[in-house]
């Protein structure tokens, strides 16, 4: 192999191949490690709000699978993601009473996650019992009255492949820079 003479080639030799290296481990952790999402709405409200940058974790879930109360982001369409709690596991029937507690298999589940108590007009399908398959989920935003999500035929359950990852870092607004903590971190 010669060796190169140039001292500009071997500049810009150099360099190309570092910028090369650096787009490919960049695209390696984007598409499988981890990615930047942003909150679009208050539907996470007050656990997240609106315009808040997070930093979303793409490989706890190729090694085991979502917990009730994660907080994840799911694929929405091919270009909207939404942020959302789980509350329904797969196997599991949900359902939202009249007075606005969620049943999970007939017991009332105990979490605090909710911003207000779900109104009756907001109970949606699940005003009937929704029973998940073995591969979904039923997810919610903590802003109860003000979130589309699993309650609704449009958003419907959640299959795990529709799961991008589990919100790990809120990285803005700077003043509330931190792990985004989910019900079985000890909430």
């Amino acid at each position: 192999m010669s060796k190169i003479e140039n001292p500009v080639l071997k500049e810009v030799l150099e360099t190309s191949i570092y910028i090369l290296a650096v787009l490919l481990i960049s695209l390696f952790i984007v598409t499988f490690i981890g990615q930047r999402t942003v909150v679009d709405g208050s539907s996470m409200y007050p656990t997240l709000e609106d315009k808040d940058n997070l930093i979303v974790d793409k490989i706890s879930y190729r090694f085991k699978a979502p917990e009730r109360f994660d907080i994840i982001v799911l694929k929405y369409d091919k270009r909207v993601y939404y942020v959302k709690r789980i509350i329904g596991m797969p196997g599991e029937t949900v359902q939202i009473a009249e007075d606005g507690k969620i049943l999970i298999n007939g017991e009332v589940l105990e979490e605090n996650y909710g911003y207000e108590v779900i109104d009756s007009d907001h109970r949606g399908r699940a005003a009937e019992p929704v029973v998940l398959g073995e591969d979904e989920y039923f997810v919610m935003g903590d802003n109860r009255n003000r979130s589309s999500d699993s309650r609704y035929p449009d958003v419907g359950n959640i299959q795990k492949k529709n799961i991008l990852g589990k919100a790990w870092v809120r990285i803005y607004p700077f003043n509330k820079f931190g792990f985004v903590k989910h019900g079985n971190d000890g909430e």
